[in-house]
């Protein structure tokens, strides 16, 4: 038996935020910061080329440990299926609209800042419950996983904490419409 790296876009995003995080608690204590938080309403530099940056690579940094691995369980429990559903460039591509389009949608209608993979995650539950989509047909896997993921996401929205529920909501209508028009391949 041997080692084999099976979700190429999937490990590499896993071990790039795992080392971001590393690099931001002991050598480079201002790393998460500067390159991997989406600054919030009125923050955003148009001018500057890192604020374009972030607006990717917020899905990178994150918090803490605790914060990594609560999305990183998802992301690594999910993304070799939709990987393998999809393929590299594509599932690639979909977290890179997803980070894009949450870093977007912070700065234009919120003051806080947006740090970490949370939306990603929201994009692959809903996205895997289109992995036996046909084409004319409406899965009751996503009917009750949005119910229940989005739903509990809505509710949370009321607590006052440091969680973007809007991303999670907005990762979420992410992976549905990849769902919806971009069929996994068979």
């Amino acid at each position: 038996m041997r080692l084999k790296y099976n979700a190429p876009t999937v490990l590499t995003f896993a071990f790039i935020s795992a080392a971001v995080l590393l690099l931001t608690q002991t050598l480079f204590p201002r790393l998460t910061g500067t390159w991997f938080v989406v600054s919030g309403k009125g923050g955003f530099n148009s001018a500057d080329i890192r604020s374009w940056i972030t607006l990717f690579t917020h899905a990178i940094g994150h918090a803490n440990w605790n914060h990594l691995i609560s999305n990183f369980s998802f992301i690594l429990l999910l993304g070799p299926m939709l990987e393998t559903s999809y393929g590299s460039l594509s599932l690639l591509l979909m977290i890179a609209v997803t980070a894009l389009i949450t870093g977007i949608l912070n700065i234009l209608l919120f003051s806080s800042s947006l740090l970490g993979a949370s939306g990603v995650v929201f994009m692959m539950i809903l996205l895997a419950s289109f992995t036996n989509f046909n084409k004319g047909e409406i899965p009751l896997t996503f009917i009750l996983v949005l119910v229940l993921y989005l739903g509990r996401e809505f509710l949370n929205s009321f607590n006052a904490d440091d969680i973007s529920e809007f991303a999670h909501v907005v990762g979420g209508f992410c992976g549905s419409l990849f769902g919806f028009f971009r069929p996994a391949k068979r």
